[in-house]
């Protein structure tokens, strides 16, 4: 029979429960009148047998005890009616009073939902309760009866003896069947049942969707609450984010993440260098920043993290932590770059590197394209070299030859003697009209500090004013005796002209080389010598480079000066690219981080992380170098001098120019003015040149550069000025003028009389006049004078006034006594000197 005949009629919908609960379902009820029904199962209670009882019958049942009078079901709350509606109600109030009402009439369905809860779980706690206790007692019993059964199978099996009647069955079979029954041995033992133990019951995963098995431990497991309803009923629901914040901090908890225990520490090797900063130290042994600070404050030593300490400091932190030290040198870091043996079975020929030397213009390119049949002078600003350019050449006898031209100019001094330092040969190229020159003696220098044989070439023997027997005697007056004034010098007279005499230059070269036994091993890492280094505005960073041995590879990881990077592309000197270059061959090579240094040597490595810790080493290195030159004392700082400083930014195209225009302005400085180089770079003009310039009021030196686009608008805007070249000693000329502009006309002093202050009387209300005694030169009226004091200057001052005797004089000669008025000056004293002297402007020279 429904609930609905028992529930009078309303005449709106009441909120709340619709139609009472069936057996065997939970409704449940929830806020803004939402519910949900719960199917509740009924298990059957498990019944422990003891083992080996599963074949056995069943025992029959005993009799159920008559069950208990079910209790009677309380009969549901009557619904109060709802008051009526009081007359003259508002429809705001009613709306009010209807809220309330369904408030009320909520509350309390969840009162009678709670009861009806609480009721249930107190029904199944007993019933668990109850069961917990009976699984107690069956599984007592249960190892009471195998110890039972082990204990009497034990007895049982000690106690019987071999039995007599069972050999005579056995003789009668044997007698009747004829075969022979081995007999039973004597005091056979009989296998002895082991002793059972008490079996634990095997914890059997639950199947998915079934009710976890009751524990004795979990007291009130058999309660149910919305949340396992939901779960068990609705399927899986997404557990809420508090949830599982709370479940992996509890995790977090069991695995020691939150535990009070100290944790173990751990030992480290930790590497050590010469010098190192704190917070690098702390990085390296796995400790805190500040507790190395705090150490070191008791060492009595004030510092910051960010401070560097030595070596034998940083091994005392280390021991005090507990760690081990490893101490390296920074040189360690460093590549040897000394020069290993390679062994004699893994060397092979190669070609021979020839750096041709001479004074400007004495036709050195002209002789180098004239053996490659090229055109280089041509491209070259005002007809001279100014970058070392690296060639190799192939002979007719299909044999190579690679070819360095060097700048002839007298500024181009660094580029010359890297190019005798890393080729086999000199070739000494001395014009026959014109003879030994400073470039050229410059040159044999060169080849001598570098202990490189030389050839000399004679060119322009093609001139009708050629005398190449002069330059052979000039020659000995270098120490340079050619075989035809019997040395052992080589010499061949040339014409780059006509091709005279090019093929004996070419077989005297060859034959040189065949005596030097030029050899390298091709297949080891490879070791180059930059000859030149440029920034392009297409490809970057671009280095010149003459392989020295081994074979670069495209793809090669290497370093370079304090540079890094990885071989991108390599080009000969066709303009072609090429996979790999071998001994003494001259490529460009793209891929570098930046623009080396020319000279610098360039050396593959293993990986790029080794690369880095090289190439930071060495630029921690050159910091450290750039630092040691500032002035370090208050002294140094503050220290004004006379000298007069004159900035200027440099900029060029390649790194050969730069050195060289920054090795010819500091010639150019002398004691009166000294050029200071703010800043020098390979590459085009850019803002922060323009900026530096229009800070520092200096102009910017471009050498075969421009600026871009917006420097350009910037050096408009700041009136910066610029000076654009492309020949070498049109720069160090015009900076000669601007450096002479600047100091002005040379001052010359002329002393033309002194004087010995013999009185000193008053003129006037201010002035005093001094009696003097000329005693050399004459004193004139209008000249310079300095008055001074134990030979030290008191003041200097010009002569006012000059009489002799009352009459005012133009001058006065030695041996004659006058009296003078300095002006600007009373502190004369008698005994004091006077010197007097003229002042001249001449022009100056640098």
């Amino acid at each position: 029979m429904s609930d609905e005949n028992d529930t009078p009629r309303r005449e709106r919908k009441p909120l709340g429960l619709k139609r009472s609960v069936d057996a065997g379902e939970v409704k449940q009820t929830f806020s803004h009148g939402r519910t949900n029904k719960v199917a509740v199962e009924v298990k059957r209670r498990r019944k422990l047998v003891k083992p080996g009882e599963e074949a056995a019958a069943p025992a029959p049942a005993p009799a159920p005890a008559p069950a208990p009078a079910p209790a009677p079901t309380p009969a549901p709350a009557p619904v109060a009616k709802r008051p009526a509606a009081p007359a003259g109600e508002t429809p705001q109030e009613r709306v009010q009073r209807l809220q309330r009402e369904a408030e009320e009439e909520r509350l309390r369905l969840a009162e009678e939902a709670r009861k009806r809860e609480d009721a249930e779980a107190l029904k199944a706690a007993e019933e668990e309760k109850k069961r917990a206790e009976n699984n107690v007692k069956a599984r007592e019993e249960a190892e009471k009866q195998a110890a039972l059964d082990a204990k009497a199978a034990a007895e049982a099996a000690a106690a019987e003896p071999t039995a007599p009647a069972e050999e005579a069955p056995a003789q009668e079979a044997e007698a009747s069947t004829g075969t022979v029954i081995p007999a039973a041995r004597k005091f056979t033992p009989v296998a002895r049942p082991e002793p059972k133990r008490p079996e634990k019951k095997r914890e059997e995963k639950p199947k998915r969707g079934a009710a976890t098995p009751d524990t004795g431990d979990k007291r009130r497991s058999g309660k149910l609450t919305v949340n396992r309803a939901l779960n068990e009923d609705e399927g899986r629901r997404a557990r809420s984010l508090a949830a599982l914040k709370r479940a992996r901090e509890k995790e977090r908890r069991l695995h020691g993440g939150g535990s009070s225990a100290p944790r173990e520490k751990q030992v480290r090797d930790v590497v050590v260098p010469e010098v190192i900063t704190v917070a690098e130290l702390a990085k390296r042994m796995g400790e805190k920043g500040a507790d190395l600070v705090k150490e070191l404050f008791n060492l009595d030593m004030m510092v910051t993290v960010n401070q560097t300490i030595d070596q034998d400091t940083a091994e005392l932190l280390v021991e005090q932590f507990g760690h081990n030290i490893q101490k390296v040198s920074d040189a360690d870091v460093d590549i040897d770059t000394s020069e290993e043996s390679d062994p004699e079975e893994t060397l092979k020929p190669r070609a021979p590197v020839v750096a041709v030397m001479g004074h400007v213009d004495h036709g050195k390119t002209s002789l180098l394209d004239a053996l490659r049949k090229t055109s280089v002078t041509k491209g070259e600003a005002g007809g001279i070299t100014q970058h070392i350019g690296a060639y190799q050449v192939t002979t007719k006898d299909k044999s190579r030859v690679t070819f360095l031209d060097t700048p002839g100019h007298a500024a181009f001094t660094q580029m010359r003697a890297r190019g005798a330092n890393v080729t086999d040969i000199v070739v000494l190229v001395v014009a026959a009209d014109d003879g030994i020159m400073p470039q050229t003696v410059e040159a044999i220098n060169h080849a001598k500090a570098a202990g490189v044989p030389l050839i000399v070439a004679i060119n322009k023997i093609d001139k009708p004013e050629a005398n190449a027997q002069k330059v052979r005697e000039r020659l000995l007056e270098h120490e340079v005796i050619v075989e035809e004034m019997s040395g052992d010098v080589l010499d061949v007279e040339v014409s780059a002209k006509t091709g005279a005499g090019l093929d004996d230059l070419v077989e005297k070269i060859a034959l040189q080389a065949e005596l030097l036994e030029l050899k390298a091993r091709p297949d080891r890492d490879a070791e180059a010598t930059v000859v030149e280094a440029q920034l392009d505005k297409g490809r970057g960073p671009v280095a010149t480079v003459l392989v020295k041995r081994g074979t670069l590879k495209r793809g090669d990881t290497f370093v370079v000066g304090s540079q890094s990077g990885k071989v991108r592309a390599l080009i000969d000197d066709q303009g072609k690219q090429v996979k790999e270059a071998g001994p003494s061959m001259p490529v460009e090579v793209l891929g570098l981080g930046g623009v080396p240094n020319a000279g610098d040597l360039l050396t593959v490595v293993e990986n790029e992380a080794r690369a880095r810790e090289v190439a930071a080493y060495r630029q921690e290195r050159d910091t450290e170098k750039r630092t040691a030159l500032a002035p370090t004392s208050f002294d140094t700082m503050f220290n004004k001098s006379n000298v007069v400083e004159w900035p200027v930014v440099v900029k060029a195209d390649v790194q050969g120019s730069v050195e060289a225009i920054v090795h010819a302005l500091h010639n150019l400085s002398n004691d009166d003015i000294k050029v200071r180089v703010l800043n020098a770079g390979v590459g085009a003009i850019t803002e922060s040149d323009v900026q530096l310039a229009a800070a520092s009021k200096a102009p910017i030196i471009g050498f075969n550069v421009r600026p871009n686009p917006k420097a350009r608008d910037l050096v408009k805007r700041d009136g910066v000025r610029m000076m654009y070249h492309d020949v070498i000693y049109h720069v160090t000329d015009e900076v000669t003028k601007e450096l002479l502009g600047e100091l002005g006309p040379l001052k010359v002093e002329t002393v033309l009389g002194r004087a010995a202050v013999k009185e000193v009387f008053k003129s006037g209300k201010r002035d005093k006049a001094a009696g003097l005694l000329v005693e050399e030169g004459v004193i004139r009226k209008g000249l310079h004078a300095r008055l001074t004091r134990d030979d030290v200057i008191v003041s200097a001052t010009t002569i006012q006034s000059l009489r002799r005797f009352k009459d005012d004089v133009d001058e006065v000669r030695a041996g004659l006594e006058c009296g003078v008025v300095l002006a600007d000056t009373n502190d004369i004293k008698p005994g004091d000197q006077l010197e007097v002297f003229e002042v001249n402007e001449e022009e100056r020279t640098l």
